[in-house]
């Protein structure tokens, strides 16, 4: 059997709530996607001098209730899915302890020892 990606565990997450909530179908559609995803090149000069290029990614899921906040993920195996679904976390964690804010999440795929 498939294992279940970090994306597709938030995704069925959602699906669930928006079922108990009786969830407006648009709303739902909405909430199921983020609002922006940036990928880029992060090109550094290491200790032993060097230049090692590494992959990041920044995504901003929503924004209706207030900034975003969220965290950077420094992992060898980081990807733009699991970026986005611990954006998609940081949104409901905010909205259940109603403070103002949206999520976000950033992800950095190195090994953050080397």
């Amino acid at each position: 059997m498939k294992e279940q990606s970090a994306l597709d565990m938030a995704l069925e997450q959602l699906r669930i709530a928006a079922e108990k909530l009786n969830l407006d179908p648009g709303i739902h559609e909405m909430l199921k996607h983020p609002k922006r995803s940036l990928i880029v090149s992060i090109s550094i000069k290491m200790d032993n001098g060097e230049i090692s290029t590494f992959t990041g990614c920044r995504v901003q899921h929503n924004d209706a209730r207030g900034p975003f906040k969220g965290g950077i993920r420094y992992h060898p195996n980081v990807t733009l899915d699991e970026v986005t679904a611990l954006a998609m976390w940081m949104t409901w964690k905010c909205a259940v302890v109603d403070i103002p804010y949206e999520g976000a999440k950033g992800g950095v795929c190195c090994n953050p020892k080397k």
